[in-house]
């Protein structure tokens, strides 16, 4: 019992973990299944035929792509955005600057439907042409939020007494803030960049309101559990899941060195 209460943190702990990760187990061993039908949902035999073959099925990799494009623009621009106004809300004071910063928090907080429906009106009210560009605008819209409490966190968290100094060694606005703000201020902007990115690529329901014709790549997969789950859209979310992986342990081993760089200094 004694053991049981010092651990019992770390138990919860990595069941919860265990909780998360067990539906990316089953996507990762049921994308080397051979189904007998269209539904992938039976195991019975190991193949490696959807991985030999990822775009295997058709408009399967046409709609990956194009959620990749759409994730990509719209983290680049929610990211400059974002940041921007992050900048504005903690570094200068200026009328409604309070009601702003209650508004951000209002697409986070708002049910995405009521969002997505909203947008939709937007758009048939402006004439656009349902497609690309209404779900680049939506997603830049929905993802702007986070980016903005990611970094501005971060940049509140940064001490002044840095960049007077850089100032006090006649380094200019443009070089202060390329060589002093924006490096610290880099790892609130990553975050919110791949916290949007992750948003923008697995939206379902604001892309479905205002996407008109186009497919998306959660859309698709919504479409084809209709129709049966082919094994190649387990294989995408594999290898997503996989870099994401990678992406995390590297990020952590880069940290690490710099820290143990750090304290040899």
């Amino acid at each position: 019992m004694q053991w049981l209460k010092r651990n019992l943190v770390v138990i919860a702990g990595l069941l919860t973990l265990a909780y998360l990760i067990l539906p990316n187990i089953v996507v990762m061993v049921f994308s080397f299944n051979k189904p007998a039908g269209r539904f992938n949902y039976a195991w019975r035999e190991f193949s490696t035929d959807a991985w030999r073959d990822p775009c295997g099925v058709a408009d399967l990799c046409g709609s990956l792509t194009l959620s990749l494009q759409i994730a990509l623009w719209a983290t680049i621009a929610a990211t400059v955005l974002g940041g921007m106004i992050a900048f504005a809300l903690v570094r200068y004071r200026f009328r409604a600057r309070g009601t702003i910063n209650s508004l951000i928090f209002l697409p986070m907080a708002m049910p995405e439907v009521v969002m997505a429906a909203s947008l939709l009106t937007l758009f048939l009210n402006m004439g656009a042409q349902l497609g690309f560009w209404t779900i680049l605008i939506a997603h830049t819209m929905f993802c702007l939020s986070f980016v903005v409490v990611a970094v501005k966190a971060r940049v509140m968290s940064m001490d002044p007494k840095l960049e007077e100094a850089a100032r006090d060694l006649y380094a200019g606005p443009v070089q202060t803030f390329l060589r002093v703000t924006l490096p610290i201020a880099a790892p609130g902007i990553a975050a919110g960049a791949m916290l949007a990115f992750a948003l923008s690529f697995d939206d379902f329901i604001i892309t479905n309101f205002n996407s008109g014709s186009t497919v998306t790549f959660p859309m698709f997969v919504w479409g084809s559990a209709q129709r049966g789950t082919p094994v190649q859209i387990n294989v995408i979310g594999t290898a997503m899941f996989a870099v994401a992986v990678l992406i995390v342990a590297g990020t952590q081993v880069v940290n690490g060195r710099r820290r143990k760089r750090a304290l040899s200094q």
